[in-house]
C-alpha cells in the first residue's frame, strides 16, 4: 500500500495543494477552519511530509542549530523550553549542541551547523569563542540569547537585565538588616553585570567597605569551594548572594557542613529561579530572570530575521524579579 500523499490530504480535506502546503509551513494566513480540516486529514491519513523533497522545493532545510554554552546549567533547559516551544510552533526543528562539549573535542560546532546549511543560528549563553559565531552571523541569520555578548551586527539579543536583578537580591538582604554581605561571582559579560549590580547597591547603601566579592565558577562545586573560602575569613559574612542558582546550593551544602542554620546564622540568595531553587528541601531565594520568556523571544527574534535578514539590530532585555523563599531572614544578633 502506497503511503498518502499531499493531494490525498488536499483531496480529503477539500482544499488545494498549495492551501496545504501553506498549513505545513505553519503560515498564519489560512482561516482557522481549513487549517482544521487540513490537519484532520493529515491525521486520518498517517501523512508525513517528505522533509528532503521540502528543503529541496523551498531551498530551506526548516532547521534551527542552536549552541548552548552548557547543558549542565538549569537555566538554559528552561530557556530551551520556551524557545523550541516557538519555532515548532513555526514548523522549524532544533539541531542542539554543547558548547561545553565542543570546546573539550576542539570542534567548532556553528561551522558544522553552516555545513548543514540551518535556516538560522541561536547562541545560549556566554560562548568561549566569539569569533566563531561571528563567521555563522555572516552566513545564516544569528541571534544571541541569555547573554549580552558578542556585540555583533545584524544579530539580536535576548537576555534578563542582570544587573538589575543583582540590586533587587543585594537590597532584599540590605532591607533584611545584614551588613557583611558576600558575592560569589561568575564571568562573562552576565557575571560582570552581576557583579556590577551588587556592587553598586552596597555602595549606595554605605556598605562598600564590607562588601567581599569571591570568584565562582558558576557551578554547584564552584560555589561550595567559594564559599568555604568566605566562611574562613575574620569577619565572615552573615549573607551571600549567588551568581546563579548552582552556586547557591554549592553555598548551601557549604554552610550546612560547617554546622551554621541557614537562614538563622547565613543567608543565602541565588540567581536565576531554576528548577533547582523551588525543590522543597532547597527553597532558595532567588532572582527570576524569566528564561522561558527569553527562549520564547529569541525564537520569534530569529523568525523575524528569517524573515528580513536587513533589520535592524535590536537587544531585547526582560525584567527580574525576586522570588523570595526559605533562605533568607534577618542577620541573628542584628547582623
Amino acid at each position: 500500500m502506497r503511503p498518502p500523499t499531499i493531494r490525498d490530504v488536499a483531496a480529503r480535506a477539500g482544499v488545494s495543494k498549495s492551501l496545504v502546503s501553506l498549513v505545513l509551513r505553519g503560515s498564519e494566513s489560512v482561516r482557522p477552519e481549513k487549517r482544521r480540516a487540513v490537519l484532520a486529514a493529515i491525521e486520518e491519513l498517517g501523512y508525513r511530509p517528505n522533509a528532503a523533497a521540502r528543503s529541496l522545493s523551498e531551498r530551506r532545510t526548516r532547521t534551527v542549530g542552536v549552541l548552548l554554552n552548557d547543558l549542565r546549567n538549569p537555566w538554559f533547559v528552561e530557556l530551551l523550553d520556551g524557545l523550541n516551544a516557538r519555532l515548532h510552533d513555526s514548523g522549524l526543528h532544533v539541531l542542539l549542541a554543547d558548547g561545553r562539549l565542543n570546546r573539550r573535542l576542539g570542534q567548532d560546532l556553528t561551522r558544522t551547523f553552516t555545513e548543514l546549511r540551518v535556516d538560522g543560528v541561536v547562541a545560549v549563553g556566554t560562548l568561549q569563542d566569539p569569533a566563531a559565531l561571528r563567521t555563522a552571523a555572516d552566513r545564516v541569520p544569528t541571534v544571541v540569547a541569555g547573554t549580552r555578548e558578542p556585540e555583533l551586527p545584524g544579530v539580536d539579543v535576548i537576555a534578563g537585565d542582570d544587573e538589575r536583578g543583582a540590586r533587587l537580591a543585594t537590597e532584599h538582604l540590605i532591607g533584611l538588616g545584614h551588613r557583611r554581605i558576600a558575592h560569589i561571582a561568575g564571568r562573562g559579560a552576565v557575571g560582570e553585570l552581576r557583579r556590577r549590580g551588587f556592587e553598586a547597591a552596597m555602595r549606595e547603601h554605605g556598605l562598600a567597605d564590607t562588601a567581599v566579592v569571591e570568584q565562582g565558577d558558576l557551578t554547584e562545586e564552584g560555589g561550595y569551594r567559594a564559599t568555604v573560602r568566605l566562611l574562613s575569613r575574620r569577619q565572615r559574612p552573615t549573607a551571600v548572594f549567588a551568581v546563579n542558582d548552582m552556586t547557591c546550593v554549592g553555598a548551601l551544602s557549604a554552610a550546612e557542613e560547617s554546622g551554621l542554620r541557614v537562614p538563622g546564622d547565613l543567608s543565602l540568595a541565588g540567581y536565576d529561579n531554576t528548577y533547582l531553587s523551588r525543590l522543597r528541601h532547597l527553597w532558595l531565594t532567588t532572582v527570576d530572570n524569566a528564561s522561558h520568556d527569553v527562549g520564547r523571544r529569541a525564537a520569534q527574534r530569529l523568525l523575524d530575521r528569517i524573515e528580513d535578514p536587513g533589520r535592524p539590530r535590536t537587544v531585547d532585555l526582560t525584567v527580574p524579579v525576586l522570588e523570595v523563599r526559605g533562605t533568607t531572614a534577618a542577620p541573628s544578633g542584628g547582623g
